[in-house]
């Protein structure tokens, strides 16, 4: 039965419907109460439309409170902490963003990719709204690889990239205040993850084949970094194509949940002094497959100096693991360096 047919089924069996929002991306569901005790056939809905449509959206969730979203999350799979930015106080995975804090995501990437393993999906809850603007948008980079020339298809389907946390984070945004560097700097960069992704992944459940693009890719490996960012920039273009996107107008209570191994987002900074909260559960994932059956491989974790520190003073650097030095050795062919690489 193909995923379409899944959905329907599913969304007879039920009291509620599916909605599509765009031509190429996303989907409301509508009369689903989210929680724990999520019925069965329900949750199986949820799942074939988020292989479908890649995102979905939820109003008037506002019944959830922290725990609440994260048992849900639950239901999904695996809760997974965020790896450098610390968890809301009284949760065991929740991140919130909020915005007199920094917390404003205005640039396209996918969550989590400086990692290895980076999350299947995320659940983001509304918590304050502002009266104008905060809006968030998500591109599908299944499509955008499926619409590429054949032959930039070819070319894309060997190549690799390092994606790290270690980028300048105002050299991505008109304006960025102090506060904000501070914070990228200090918690967001407190330990610093270089792994190689494929530009091309295959994604797990559905077979296709989707772009591993986003502001945490430092570079194009064999490539110059001049034609590196070339590359990247006529890549990215294709997946943030306006056919390619969805925009949501947030409310207080809606939640959000999408596949972050077929997506990219961005959350839209145009509401100035406005009060914005969101609170994210992602899922655990699994190591991106290249075309060819590679495996994703983190090259480096070390913990970065303290900003007070000596800037003479060396940086503490976690070897790899043996495990993770025979992952790399296999992925690549190339030896590694205990000594020099990381966990």
């Amino acid at each position: 039965m193909s995923t379409a047919e899944q959905v329907k089924q599913n969304e007879a069996a039920a009291e509620f419907s599916i909605h599509p929002v765009a031509g190429r991306i996303g989907a409301e569901i509508r009369g689903i109460r989210l929680g724990a005790d999520l019925e069965q056939t329900a949750l199986e809905a949820i799942r074939e439309a988020l292989l479908k449509y890649k995102v979905i959206f939820l109003r008037d969730q506002q019944h959830l409170d922290d725990a609440g979203q994260e048992a849900f999350a639950h239901r999904l799979g695996d809760p997974v902490a965020h790896p450098t930015v610390p968890i809301k106080q009284g949760t065991d995975y929740v991140l919130e963003l909020n915005s007199a804090h920094g917390g404003r995501a205005d640039s396209w990437h996918t969550d989590v990719t400086f990692v290895d393993a980076y999350p299947q999906a995320s659940v983001l809850r509304a918590v304050v709204v502002p009266e104008a603007g905060g809006d968030t948008v998500w591109a599908n980079t299944v499509s955008a690889y499926e619409h590429l020339p054949a032959e930039l298809q070819q070319l894309v389907n060997g190549l690799w990239a390092v994606h790290t946390n270690d980028y300048d984070y105002a050299a991505q945004r008109s304006h960025v205040s102090e506060q904000a560097q501070r914070y990228h700097k200090e918690v967001f960069k407190s330990t610093i993850y270089e792994t190689e992704h494929p530009l091309v992944r295959v994604h797990p459940e559905s077979g296709e084949r989707a772009l591993v693009l986003g502001h945490f890719v430092k570079k194009i490996i064999g490539l110059s970094q001049a034609d590196s960012a070339q590359l990247l920039s006529i890549l990215q273009a294709h997946v943030t194509k306006l056919e390619n996107t969805v925009r949501w107008r947030w409310s207080v209570g809606d939640v959000v949940i999408w596949d972050n191994r077929a997506t990219q987002h961005y959350a839209i900074n145009d509401y100035g002094d406005q009060h914005r909260v969101v609170r994210r559960v992602t899922i655990d994932g699994d190591v991106p497959v290249s075309v060819d059956g590679r495996r994703s491989v983190t090259r480096q974790k070390y913990s970065a100096a303290p900003a007070t520190a000596d800037p003479s003073a060396e940086e503490t650097v976690t070897p790899l693991s043996a495990e993770l030095q025979a992952e790399a050795q296999a992925t690549t062919g190339v030896e590694v360096d205990s000594e020099a690489e990381s966990a």
